[in-house]
């Protein structure tokens, strides 16, 4: 079984790695290049191609530094 790693980047989108499928609200699926490494999720919001990210964070302002609790 492949394993999926999500990372999140400073101030930008969810680098989600690994074989994974997205699907909407009514359950069909995104279609996900699978010959990328990675895919990005937006996280400001203001992407045009929600989503996943266009690199509107870098004009928007957004502002995200998530870290995993250490206890």
């Amino acid at each position: 079984m492949s394993e999926v790693t999500i990372r999140v980047r400073q101030n930008g989108p969810l680098l989600v790695e690994g074989p994974f499928r997205l699907v909407d609200k009514d359950g069909n699926p995104f279609p996900i290049d699978t010959n990328k490494p990675a895919i990005a999720l937006c996280r400001c919001g203001e992407s045009a191609k929600r989503p996943f990210c266009d690199g509107t964070h870098n004009q928007c302002g957004f502002q995200g530094d998530d870290v995993a609790p250490t206890s």
